[in-house]
């Protein structure tokens, strides 16, 4: 059997040592690897404690055994060395793992950002996108803000911008009352006739009806204003409106 030289050692020990940063380099970018390298350090430390504990039981003479024991206490050594790095690489290992872990739900969450969400608006569903609603938010807390001018701008945009959208109604709607409130009855009576043409199926299109009517009275065109309540009454006759409709022509 060949005799374990000190030199031989610290050359296998020089190996390994020359192996391992390579490895501890790839775990930053590849965790099977990383695994790996993990499992050959302690695959190469047990075969090295393994076979030096062979050659001392196999060594007849004291002084042949008594290098081996030095041998074996530098190489007890560089293996606590091994074991230190071992250590490191599978912290940088956790590391890199987390850092993935996290970057995932960071990702999610901005691509949950950006996907379209189902609403509901008066009774019915629809989905928006974040701009779309981002959009129409801006110009609803204008007209809550009094902004009527500005209010109007965004609400005129949003419905050419998003002419089939779900809050497209309310937001046609909501341009007749900034025209109104600026008493621009004619503004408005535009406005709110696109809801009953464009939208003939909101529940936004009978109180168009009624700020029509309003507004035509107000111009006095009182002949139009009746004709208003009337075809609000056959068009939508079981509501809420075609009562204040009907109650609005008995006092005329």
């Amino acid at each position: 059997m060949t005799t374990l030289t000190k030199s031989g050692l610290a050359a296998a020990v020089l190996a390994a040592f020359t192996y391992l940063p390579l490895q501890a380099n790839a775990a930053l970018f590849d965790d099977d690897e990383a695994r790996k390298a993990i499992l050959d350090l302690r695959a190469k430390v047990e075969a090295m404690r393994t076979e030096l504990s062979g050659r001392i039981d196999n060594k007849t003479d004291k002084s042949s055994t008594l290098d081996l024991v030095n041998t074996q206490e530098q190489t007890m050594a560089e293996i606590a060395k091994l074991r230190g790095q071992i250590e490191v690489l599978a912290n940088e290992l956790s590391n890199v793992q987390k850092r993935q872990k996290d970057l995932y739900i960071d990702l999610d969450a901005r691509i949950r950002k950006l996907e379209p969400k189902t609403v509901t608006v008066e009774g019915k569903q629809g989905t928006v996108d974040p701009t779309e609603q981002k959009a129409y938010d801006a110009a609803v807390l204008l007209l809550k803000g009094g902004d009527y001018k500005n209010a109007a701008l965004a609400l005129g945009d949003f419905v050419r911008m998003y002419p089939e959208s779900i809050y497209a109604a309310n937001a046609q709607y909501f341009l007749g009352n900034t025209y109104y409130v600026q008493k621009d009855c004619k503004g408005a009576i535009l406005a709110q006739q696109l809801v009953v043409k464009n939208y003939p199926d909101s529940p936004r299109a009978a109180d168009a009806m009624l700020n029509i009517a309003t507004c035509q009275t107000e111009l006095k065109a009182v002949a139009n204003a009746k004709k208003t309540l009337t075809d609000l009454i056959s068009k939508y006759p079981d509501t809420p409106q075609a009562q204040e409709a009907r109650d609005r022509l008995k006092g005329k």
